[in-house]
C-alpha cells in the first residue's frame, strides 16, 4: 500500500509551526495584519489537503 500523499497532512503542522516565519503585520489584507490572515488562510487550505489524503487513501485497494 503506497501512502506518499499521506505527508499531505504533515504540510499545515510544518506551515504554521515556526511561528516567527509568520510574525509579521505586513501585508495586510482586508485590515487583518499577516500574522492573523496566514493563519485563516490555512484553515481551507488544510480542509483541501486533508479531503485530498482522505480520498486517496480511501479508494486504495
Amino acid at each position: 500500500m503506497n501512502r506518499h500523499y499521506l505527508w499531505l497532512l504533515l504540510l499545515p503542522f510544518v506551515g504554521l509551526l515556526w511561528i516567527p516565519f509568520y510574525n509579521f503585520k505586513d501585508p495586510v489584507l482586508l485590515g487583518f495584519p499577516f500574522f492573523y490572515w496566514y493563519q485563516l488562510a490555512w484553515v481551507p487550505v488544510t480542509a483541501v489537503l486533508t479531503w485530498i489524503a482522505y480520498r486517496t487513501y480511501s479508494h486504495e485497494d
